[in-house]
């Protein structure tokens, strides 16, 4: 007789058969890169709107210190599923 856990095992293994793949350290090696990159991206993004943020607030622009931080917190969102989706582009050609 199986254990809950075993049976829960098996469905995951029927439902994402690639689930189980080893990942090699060349694969890994570009999967920090990815990593890096975005990261880098990121901080320039960041860095950017960072001085926009200042500026505004120097100026008591209260209208435009808020779009800026919506644009910050959209491109932050949009880079990081950007490097997700490349991340599994990356995985699903294993």
């Amino acid at each position: 007789m199986k254990s809950a856990y075993e049976l829960a095992m098996e469905r995951l293994a029927k439902s994402d058969p690639d689930a189980g793949k080893k990942v090699t350290p060349e694969q890994k090696k570009r999967l920090l890169e990815i990593d890096k990159n975005y990261h880098s991206k990121i901080a320039e993004r960041n860095i950017f709107l960072d001085e926009q943020l200042n500026k505004a607030l120097i100026e008591r622009n209260a209208e435009e210190y808020q779009k800026i931080l919506k644009q910050k917190s959209s491109e932050n969102s949009r880079l990081e599923e950007e490097r997700e989706d490349e991340k599994e582009k990356l995985r699903r050609s294993f």
